[in-house]
């Protein structure tokens, strides 16, 4: 599906707002809405390879960020569990939502001049599906999975690598999430944080005390601090 451009004017910003080249987005909670089909395939993986019982989906959202796997080990559960999971993922996959106001966003950073990126916890080939799927595939210039770095959230690869792809220095980008880890990797990389709380997270209090640069509680709201990039 394709999207209109439309040539906005940028938002009116104080002249000490650094000026952004690019952002960099982690997907779900701050891109998509995909908890329910999150917590519907980890039910069903669960119940596949644990068994009977409840599914500690809440204590996984907690760790949303890292990679699958990894969650895995923190969580003491058996890694088997990504085969159904990634399965269920791609079968709910017409359920996931786009956020309200995302769409806004995309249109005018890109107007604006902005390069988008994804760092997901989420693999590569899941992530850029998924994308294509909703039509917002376009919007990035790269879509980076968990399993295309050394090293998963929280440390910094993966923003490094997006700064690499980007072609852009750690001072002229933010990196929107809605984790911890999302937040550490950003810091770790020497780029701006921005806390995204319109999901919201499963623990405000704990993703504010990672010490993000921004708050947002609509996508929109990173406009007033990324305006237009002026051509060199």
């Amino acid at each position: 599906m394709a999207f209109p451009i439309v040539d906005r004017p940028a938002t009116v910003t104080d002249p000490s707002t650094p000026v952004r080249h690019a952002v960099i987005f982690d997907l779900d909670g701050v891109v998509v809405d995909s908890f329910a089909v999150m917590s519907e395939a980890f039910a069903v993986a669960y119940a596949e390879v644990v068994g009977d019982g409840p599914a500690p989906f809440g204590e996984y959202r907690r760790h949303l960020g890292r990679y699958f796997p990894d969650i895995m080990r923190i969580m003491n559960l058996p890694l088997a569990m990504e085969e159904p999971f990634v399965r269920e993922s791609y079968r709910l996959a017409d359920q996931v939502q786009v956020f309200d106001g995302i769409l806004e966003l995309l249109l005018t950073l890109r107007v604006r001049g902005l390069r988008l990126a994804i760092a997901t916890g989420k693999s590569g080939p899941r992530a850029r599906s998924l994308l294509d799927r909703l039509g917002l595939l376009p919007f990035f210039a790269h879509v980076i999975g968990s399993d295309e770095v050394a090293r998963p959230k929280p440390a910094p690869d993966i923003v490094r690598r997006a700064l690499d792809l980007l072609d852009v220095p750690p001072e002229r980008a933010v990196m929107i999430g809605d984790a911890p880890t999302d937040l550490a990797s950003a810091k770790g990389a020497g780029v701006a944080s921005a806390a995204a709380l319109w999901a919201p997270p499963e623990d405000v209090e704990e993703l504010l005390a990672g010490g993000p640069d921004l708050v947002l509680h609509h996508p929109t709201d990173l406009l007033a601090h990324c305006p237009a990039v002026r051509a060199r």
